[in-house]
């Protein structure tokens, strides 16, 4: 079954209620329209006249008691909240909603900020990160084509524990949402050893870490990303990996490397690239590019639905 097509089914096999606060956007009202039409989710564009003063009050006094101590004050919080984002976050942090989808009008600074403040750190992972489910056309690499990249949107230079956090969570993303067996590779510019540098010591330790922290899980690293996906440069540079040649989850050593591939792969191989979809909170959100198509936001709710199911 084609990925997206398997992605909207399953959201619809037990519907969430998700959020859209950027009614404004064209696009995001034409989504809205898509996913109640086809059953996706229950979508509630978040417009003026959704908005409850009471509640909204309600929402800025139990903001301003998390982040007191940050010393903010209640005047500056009001004024954050006279965008709809804050809103539609602690909407979701109440149960009022089951996750939000941001970031067609926003930066994804601006959407992470109100998700992490609003939704909170979720103490398993430790960490906010985002991947990217990738979905690439006549492709037999990763799973038919199907890849998860991560991080391409958070966090610009991992430690070691950072990078065994992304990695465990986008591998338990994977499975949820997409119902993947993971395979994830540690990339860089090294095959077990091929060269040397600071980055090559960083993704060793990560991959020490990760064997303490989930050692069923299937990693390995470092891998080039031919060596990662492609079987015949496997069987020549690292014939007896777990993973090599067959990864589906692809850990970048750094933002810059994640964000630079993600948009590659996307224009280039005319792949699908849904997200940032963010990780590591408390309740499931999406971050979209400001780039968006109208599918991209019905895709990235279909995505939220799922994690909140």
């Amino acid at each position: 079954m084609d990925t997206i097509q398997q992605i909207r089914d399953k959201a619809r096999s037990k519907k969430k209620t998700i959020v859209l606060p950027e009614y404004q956007d064209e696009r995001v009202v034409e989504a809205s329209k898509i996913i109640a039409r086809e059953g996706i989710a229950d979508v509630l564009l978040l417009t003026k006249d959704k908005i409850d003063p009471k509640e909204q009050e309600r929402y800025t006094q139990e903001f301003y008691e998390l982040r007191k101590g940050k010393g903010i004050d209640i005047d500056s919080i009001r004024k954050m909240f006279e965008d709809p984002l804050y809103y539609a976050a602690m909407m979701t942090r109440n149960g009022k909603a089951d996750g939000f989808v941001a970031g067609a009008c926003h930066t994804t600074a601006d959407t992470a900020r109100a998700a992490i403040q609003c939704l909170g750190i979720d103490e398993h992972i430790s960490i906010a990160s985002s991947c990217f489910i990738m979905v690439v056309p006549d492709c037999p690499y990763g799973s038919a084509g199907t890849f998860i990249f991560a991080d391409c949107g958070i966090i610009p230079e991992p430690n070691s524990r950072q990078l065994a956090c992304i990695s465990l969570a986008t591998a338990e993303l994977a499975q949820k949402v997409l119902g993947l067996s993971p395979k994830v590779a540690l990339l860089s510019y090294s095959t077990k050893g091929s060269a040397r540098g600071k980055s090559i010591e960083k993704i060793s330790e990560t991959l020490k870490t990760l064997k303490e922290m989930a050692p069923d899980l299937v990693v390995d690293g470092e891998l080039q990303v031919d060596a990662a996906i492609v079987p015949e440069v496997a069987k020549i540079k690292h014939p007896v990996s777990i993973v090599a040649g067959q990864a589906n989850v692809l850990i970048f050593p750094d933002l810059g490397a994640g964000n630079i591939g993600y948009k590659l792969v996307q224009r280039l191989a005319k792949a699908r690239a849904l997200g940032p979809l963010l990780m590591g909170l408390n309740k499931p959100c999406s971050d979209l590019s400001r780039g968006c198509l109208v599918e991209d936001v019905v895709d990235c709710v279909a995505v939220t639905a799922i994690r909140a199911q």
